[in-house]
């Protein structure tokens, strides 16, 4: 449903409204709004009625992790994320999610939510991939369309993000990306092209990376020569949380926002500019037009034309997110047709693997959010199957990289938490409440909305354990930090003045702890004037060296004497992270070991995979069956039983490449640098690589099984192009198989002969399209002058060379049709 606002005033009339309201403002309120008041709020100024808006994170969901100054907490859908709304390959559910997400936005009074991440996949290690899309900018861009159209049909608006070539977190904050313009404009820019043009966000966030030496934030090509003026973006371009570092530069550059606040870069620094003549008070003038026509499309202005209050996490946006989790998941293998699941004969079902009772949902950083439930495999597998088959679990072994952090079942009714408006527990605390989970990010602002500067929090409870034996705990936090246990210091860790971008410490010691005795548990954390963000995690595990052999052992007993076992695996919540890079494409800890044995000891294996991104598989040849799951949501363990089962027909396609090692890799040897990281590959990303190379890789870009099959014939295209007219192209699609199912039928175009290095074909179009058994439709595409056009950079544009071009069709870029389309 779309939101309309008859009391919008209409384009002319706002226009001067913002005008009149600009010749009131003073030059300290103008500067102002360029700045946010705390983590999440743009200024206000109550003389003019003006309000503030709040942004919040997410793209996955509405993010409320924990309660924050002034804003709304409360049980949000956890929807799966970006690769998985990729691997859809459906725009128009995606926008229907939008949809949804626009509701939740608004019932937590809300006007921003932080995405979508239209970040290409570069390098299968990059910690972020599992937020964005693909290594496609075309289909990044489709996809990207329809989230910022269902968000904003809501009357919310969103922020696109990271503008530009975020494509690692390894010196984010800090490191250059390297990269020349043509590949810049083929790879890295058409997803934002093509979401700004056709969507219009509200706002567009930039990175934190420098682009070949300037900071994003302050980067005048991209923001003020490309998006604003070359684009014709009309929105507010904000910074990434701390992502700005100047004054003048950053405003002449083309940020409009400085967020979080308060200011650091400008408040009274930009007031002072200005009237020291560094900067004129024209281009604060063009920042604040901008800032004031997004807050009108708030309809805040208008008391006539208030939004609806929304809905948080209802029935319907559980099915939708439960629907994406279905769509999106990909059959990469499956001999002998060993699914769906045939229960004839089945007796016993074993379900083996750390991913199995554990409801993996997102990656870490700012993306993740908790949701109000969690539905694992086994419990949806149990849910699906128990009155017909015994369901059975052993997890075989951990996948654990770091320690969890510390549980509820640890800690019964949570730690006792104070809060202190000082670096020094001085005085009364200022608020007192439970904590459940000691896992905290704070900015400017700290637990309260009173915190402005330094403060400290102590935490205090007692701690039991279910086993005697030996436990670590593991303390992360910038500031200060001292954890006791019975009055006896444990750990005490300093990260002051620290000189790095994101000071985090680590600290880990290991205790031996009974189960016959509850241990009082204090921890201290401090954080001072220097800091201006502040982190803090306490993570606690049982960590038992001598049970590993016996969780596998039990495990491959299980399977042994079970009709089928099914392996969930893949990488622990939050190893794929914002803030991190992964080290190898190795499933962590022993899974490899363990879906060998259990494949030896029953041939009816089937691996089920999570994970945001390409895994090594030096287990494929020995199990008939693989589904990647990704990271399905809140509702994952019903649709991943729906999918085995058969009620659900796999129909998701892989937005990457999964390559059979990782030298294969187009970025393989760039990354991750250091204070530069060079794009040598150029605009042979992802499969343009792989088809260049002529390297196999273990699964191709758009590859996807399905429970039926698809032929597809009469392909035709119009030979000739003129430019004032799209080429057509289209296809017969029949399914040729048993049951319904969809398919995604993709044209990809190649250049014949051309007077640079162009990719054996690009991704230019794509539909899916859903088939009952026998049936037939027509496929139609609409191709444009730049789906066959390069970016040439002598001449600083587009260019379509004459000659011959090739649309090849299929169901993966490992196309079966083509035909020869000449252009003059």
């Amino acid at each position: 449903m779309t939101l309309t606002h008859k009391s919008q005033p209409i384009e002319e009339e706002l226009d001067l409204r913002i005008e009149d309201i600009l010749h009131k403002l003073t030059l300290k309120e103008k500067v102002a709004f360029l700045s946010g008041i705390d983590n999440w709020h743009t200024s206000a100024v109550e003389r003019l009625g003006i309000p503030s808006i709040t942004m919040t994170d997410g793209p996955h969901g509405v993010r409320l992790n924990q309660p924050e100054a002034n804003r709304i907490y409360g049980p949000a859908t956890s929807f799966p994320t970006g690769v998985s709304m990729a691997s859809s390959w459906d725009p128009e559910l995606i926008e229907r999610v939008g949809e949804a997400l626009g509701e939740e936005t608004r019932a937590v009074e809300c006007d921003i939510l932080l995405g979508p991440c239209v970040n290409i996949a570069r390098h299968p290690l990059a910690g972020r991939n599992f937020e964005s899309y693909s290594e496609d900018p075309y289909l990044a861009g489709r996809i990207g369309i329809g989230f910022v159209k269902g968000v904003q049909s809501q009357g919310i608006g969103t922020s696109l993000k990271h503008f530009a070539c975020n494509n690692q977190e390894t010196e984010r904050g800090r490191g250059s990306s390297e990269i020349d313009e043509r590949t810049l404009r083929e790879i890295y820019l058409p997803a934002f092209e093509a979401i700004v043009k056709e969507a219009n966000p509200w706002t567009v966030m930039c990175a934190y990376n420098r682009i070949n030496g300037v900071y994003a934030s302050q980067n005048n090509h991209l923001l003020n020569d490309i998006l604003k003026e070359e684009w014709g973006y009309e929105g507010v371009v904000i910074s990434d949380w701390g992502a700005n570092h100047t004054t003048v530069e950053s405003v002449a550059g083309g940020l409009d926002i400085e967020m979080p606040g308060p200011a650091k870069y400008y408040g009274n620094l930009l007031v002072e500019a200005v009237n020291n003549w560094q900067m004129d008070e024209k281009v604060i003038d063009a920042s604040v037009r901008r800032i004031l026509k997004m807050i009108f499309k708030t309809s805040k202005l208008s008391a006539q034309s208030m939004l609806p209050k929304g809905s948080l996490n209802t029935p319907e946006h559980q099915t939708l997110a439960r629907e994406l989790a279905e769509q999106s998941m990909v059959l990469l293998k499956n001999e002998g047709q060993i699914l769906p699941l045939n229960l004839s004969g089945v007796r016993r079902i074993a379900v083996i693997g750390p991913n199995a009772a554990e409801a993996s949902i997102g990656g870490g950083g700012s993306s993740f959010l908790e949701p109000p439930y969690r539905i694992s495999p086994l419990a949806g597998l149990k849910a699906k199957l128990g009155s017909q088959v015994q369901v059975d679990y052993e997890p075989g072994c951990d996948n654990l990289v770091d320690l969890p952090p510390l549980k509820d079942n640890y800690v019964t009714g949570g730690l006792s938490a104070q809060y202190f408006n000082n670096p020094s527990f001085e005085g009364s605390p200022a608020a007192e409440r439970i904590e459940s989970k000691m896992e905290f990010w704070w900015f400017e602002h700290g637990p309260i909305p009173e915190f402005h500067g330094p403060f400290s929090g102590r935490w205090s409870g007692s701690l039991s354990v279910p086993t005697s034996g030996n436990y670590t705990f593991c303390l992360i936090n910038t500031g200060i930090s001292r954890l006791y246990l019975d009055g006896k210091l444990l750990v005490e860790k300093s990260m002051e003045n620290n000189p790095a971008p994101f000071p985090v410490g680590r600290s880990t010691v290991e205790v031996k702890l009974a189960n016959d005795k509850p241990y009082q548990l204090t921890l201290e954390f401090v954080k001072p004037a220097s800091d201006r963000f502040a982190h803090l995690r306490l993570l606690f595990a049982f960590t038992p060296k001598a049970e590993e052999d016996d969780r596998l052992a039990r495990a491959v007993k299980l399977a042994k004497e079970s009709d089928i076992a099914l392996l969930f695996v893949g990488n622990p919540e939050g190893y794929e992270s914002e803030g991190n890079d992964r080290p190898n494409i190795d499933l962590p800890g022993r899974q490899n070991e363990l879906i060998a044995a259990v494949a030896a000891a029953n041939p009816r294996t089937i691996v089920v995979l999570y994970s945001g991104v390409p895994v090594a598989m030096p287990w494929l040849d020995d199990v008939p069956a693989l589904l990647d799951g990704y990271y399905p949501g809140l509702e994952g363990g019903h649709a991943v039983a729906n999918v085995l089962t058969g009620e659900v027909n796999p129909s998701g396609k892989l937005s990457v490449t999964f390559p059979k090692k990782l030298a294969d890799t187009p970025a393989f040897i760039n990354f991750p640098g250091n204070r530069q990281v060079y794009y040598g590959e150029g605009i042979f990303v992802g499969y343009r690589y792989y088809d260049q190379r002529e390297i196999e890789p273990l699964f191709p870009f758009g590859y996807g099984l399905s429970y039926t099959q698809f032929e597809l014939s009469d392909f035709q295209v119009m030979n000739y192009v003129n430019p004032d007219e799209p080429v057509h192209a289209s296809v017969k699609v029949k399914n040729i198989g048993k049951v319904k199912g969809k398919e995604v039928v993709q044209l990809y175009v190649t250049d014949k002969l051309s007077s640079l290095p162009r990719p054996p074909k690009e991704l230019k179009g794509f539909k899916k399209v859903s088939l009952a058994p026998g049936e037939t439709m027509t496929v139609d595409f609409y191709l444009d002058q730049r789906a066959f056009a390069f970016y040439d950079p002598q001449s600083s544009d587009w260019i379509v060379e004459p000659g011959e071009f090739e649309l090849l069709i299929g169901c993966s870029s490992k196309t079966t049709l083509k035909q020869t389309l000449s252009i003059e």
